[in-house]
C-alpha cells in the first residue's frame, strides 16, 4: 500500500500551516456542543451533516470521552466513533477531536466511573476551604501516576485506532489533549503528595531553563517574574515565583504539574500516531476593564487570580512551563469569547507559535472578527462553539466563511509566503454618539500605508470586516464588506496617491481563480481617492442619490499608484 502523507504542520516564513494530503489547508471550522457527537445517530437524525456544510465549514470539532471509549477498564468501543469519521467522510468534512480524558473545565467529569469510584487509586485534588477544612473535588490530582498511566493508555489506544481506521483517509486532522485543564477554588492543590511536592525545590531543569532562555519567554511571564534571573538552584516555589505574591509561585507549581501530566498522556499518543496534538485554555485577565463585555457579568471573562480560573492552565503568563515540560504538544491554543480579540492572538503567536481558535463566539460579532485571525495572524482555524444549535440560515458562519472559503488559495499563499503582505480587520455596529475617534486599520505594504476606514454611507454607518492582500506591482485584493480602502505613498518625494483602476471579481468555486466581472469608477472609487467595499444594505440616510451601491460578489481588485513631481510639473 502507498504510504500517505498524514496530517502535520509545516513550518512557514512567521508560523506554521496544517498540511493535509500534501497541501495547505485552511480549517472553516466550528465546534459542537459537547454532548453532539457522542451519537453518531443524532448526528445523522439531526441532520446536522449538512447543516454544517451548508455554512461552509469545513472541520468540525467534536469530544472524545474517556469513559465512552474504555467503560470497563481494558475493554475498548470505538464503534461510535468509528460510524461518526465514516459520515463526516460522507460529507466531505474534516474533524478535530477534543479528548475529553482527565480534565475538563478544570474538573475529572469524563473520565470512566471505575475510575471515579477509586480513589485509593487514583486519588483526588483537594483545596482548603474557610474553617481550613478541606474539600475534596471532582478533579484527580495532576501528582497521581496511577491517574497519568491510566489516561496515557487510553490516549493511546485511541491515536493508534485512529491511525488503523484513518490513517489513510486523514479524515481527522489534530487532537486536543484534554479540556481547559487546571484548578478551581484554590490557588493549588491540597493534597498530601501535593503539599509535598510544593516543599521541595523548584526542578533544576525547569528553573534553569527559563533563565537561559529568559529574553525568549513570553512578555507576561517577565513581567511577572524579572527576579527569576536571579534566582538559584535549590530555591523554593515561593522564594522563586511568590515574592510579590506567593498565589503566583502556587499557579506556576500547578502549572508544572498539570503540564507534565499532560506531556505523560500526549506523548503516548504521539508515539502511536504524530498528527498534530494541542492543549486549550481557560483565559485569566489582569484588570476587567481590559475584557470585551457587552451586558454580560464580568465573571464570564475568567477570573483575576487563580483558582477563579483554572489555576495552572496554559494562560500566557505560564506557556513558558508547558512549552518546556510538554515538548509533545505542538501549540497552545485559547479559547476566546470575551478578552481582547487582537490581544489574544497576539498573545498566543507569541515565539511564531500557530494560532488556532478552538473556542469562540459564534454571534456576528465574534465570527467577523475571524478576519483578523486568519488575515494578520495567520490562524489555522477559528471555532464558533455550539454551531450544531444553529441553522445554516440564522448562523453569521455561513456569509462569512462563504467568502473566505471562495479565496482561501489566496489567503494560503500569503499565510506562508508573503505574511508582510496580508492584514484583515473588522468594524463593530456604529454606536451613536461615540465620542472616541475610531481608529482606521493600517499598514505598510509595498511603499504604501494601505488604510481601512468603516465604509461610507450617507446615513447609519454599518459594521464590516474584510482582509487585503498585496498581490504585487500596487496591486491588491480586498475581500469583505462595510470598508474604504485607500493609499498614501511612504515616498516622502511622492505628491499624489490614488487608485488607478478597480474591478469587481468573481471567483470560480471549484479553482478558486477569480475573473472580472465589471470594472469600478466614479461612484465606487470616489474618483480614484478610495474604493468602497460597501455593505448589503447601505444607508442612504434619505438622500435621493443611490451613490453606493449594495454588495454582491464582495471581491475586488485595485491598483494603487503615486506620483513624484518637480518644481517644472506645477
Amino acid at each position: 500500500m502507498k504510504a500517505v502523507e498524514i496530517p502535520h504542520l509545516r513550518k512557514t516564513k512567521t508560523s506554521s500551516q496544517l498540511i493535509v494530503n500534501g497541501k495547505p489547508f485552511l480549517m472553516l471550522s466550528a465546534e459542537l456542543h459537547n454532548s453532539t457527537l457522542s451519537s453518531a445517530k443524532y448526528m445523522a437524525d439531526d441532520k446536522i451533516w449538512q447543516n454544517m456544510r451548508d455554512m461552509h465549514i469545513n472541520t468540525l470539532l467534536g469530544s472524545i470521552s474517556w469513559e465512552q471509549v474504555e467503560p470497563e477498564e481494558g475493554n475498548f468501543d470505538f464503534s461510535n466513533l468509528d460510524a461518526v469519521i465514516l459520515a463526516a467522510r460522507e460529507h466531505n468534512m474534516k474533524l478535530v477531536l477534543l479528548w475529553f480524558g482527565s480534565f475538563k473545565n478544570a474538573l475529572s467529569t469524563y473520565v470512566p466511573a471505575w475510575v471515579k469510584k477509586d480513589v485509593k487509586r487514583f486519588p483526588r485534588a483537594h483545596t482548603i476551604e474557610a474553617g481550613n477544612r478541606k474539600r475534596t473535588l471532582e478533579l484527580l490530582s495532576p501528582f497521581s501516576e496511577n491517574s497519568w498511566t491510566a489516561d496515557a493508555k487510553a490516549f493511546a489506544k485511541l491515536m493508534g485506532h485512529l491511525k488503523e481506521f484513518d490513517g489513510q483517509h486523514s479524515t481527522v486532522l489534530m487532537v486536543q489533549v484534554e479540556n481547559e485543564t487546571g484548578l478551581l477554588g484554590d490557588f493549588r492543590d491540597r493534597s498530601k503528595v501535593a503539599e509535598k511536592k510544593y516543599s521541595e525545590a523548584v526542578p533544576k531543569d525547569l528553573l534553569e531553563h527559563l533563565q537561559t532562555n529568559y529574553a525568549d519567554l513570553h512578555p507576561e511571564f517577565t513581567k511577572r517574574f524579572p527576579e527569576i534571573k536571579t534566582a538559584t538552584v535549590g530555591s523554593s516555589w515561593k522564594d522563586v515565583f511568590g515574592s510579590k505574591d506567593e498565589v503566583n509561585a502556587e499557579e506556576i507549581f500547578m502549572a508544572d504539574a498539570f503540564s507534565k501530566y499532560i506531556h505523560h498522556v500526549a506523548s503516548a499518543g504521539k508515539a502511536e500516531y504524530s498528527i498534530p496534538l494541542y492543549v486549550n485554555v481557560w483565559l485569566n485577565f489582569d484588570i476587567p476593564g481590559d475584557l470585551d463585555l457587552a451586558e454580560v457579568d464580568v465573571v464570564v471573562g475568567g477570573g483575576a487570580k487563580a483558582g477563579i480560573y483554572p489555576s495552572g492552565g496554559p494562560c500566557p503568563h505560564t506557556t513558558d512551563v508547558y512549552k518546556f515540560n510538554a515538548p509533545s504538544l505542538d501549540f497552545i491554543s485559547p479559547d476566546l469569547y470575551f478578552h481582547d480579540y487582537e490581544q489574544t492572538c497576539i498573545n498566543y503567536r507569541h515565539g511564531n507559535q500557530p494560532l488556532f481558535i478552538p473556542e469562540q463566539r459564534r454571534d456576528e460579532y465574534g465570527i467577523r472578527r475571524v478576519w483578523l485571525a486568519y488575515g494578520t495572524y495567520l490562524a489555522l482555524g477559528c471555532s464558533p462553539f455550539g454551531i450544531d444549535s444553529l441553522s445554516a440560515a440564522e448562523s453569521p458562519a455561513t456569509k462569512h466563511y462563504r467568502l473566505i472559503h471562495s479565496l482561501r488559495n489566496q489567503i494560503l499563499e500569503a499565510q506562508a509566503e508573503r505574511p508582510e503582505d496580508m492584514f484583515g480587520f473588522f468594524f463593530d455596529d456604529f454606536v451613536e454618539g461615540q465620542k472616541i475617534a475610531e481608529k482606521p486599520w493600517t499598514k505598510i505594504i509595498a511603499g504604501y500605508e494601505v488604510i481601512v476606514e468603516r465604509a461610507f454611507v450617507f446615513g447609519k454607518a454599518g459594521p464590516g470586516a474584510g482582509i487585503v492582500i498585496h498581490q504585487g506591482d500596487g496591486k491588491f485584493l480586498c475581500a469583505g464588506w462595510g470598508f474604504n480602502l485607500s493609499f498614501k505613498s511612504t515616498n516622502p518625494k511622492s505628491t499624489f496617491t490614488g487608485i488607478l483602476h478597480a474591478e469587481e471579481k468573481e471567483v470560480n468555486a471549484e479553482t478558486g481563480e477569480l475573473s472580472t466581472l465589471k470594472v469600478l469608477g466614479g461612484d465606487e472609487t470616489r474618483s480614484g481617492e478610495f474604493l468602497i467595499m460597501p455593505n448589503e444594505d447601505p444607508d442612504y440616510g434619505g438622500f435621493p442619490i443611490a451613490v453606493t451601491i449594495p454588495a454582491r460578489t464582495c471581491i475586488a481588485e485595485c491598483w494603487a499608484y503615486s506620483l513624484e513631481e518637480t518644481e517644472d510639473d506645477y
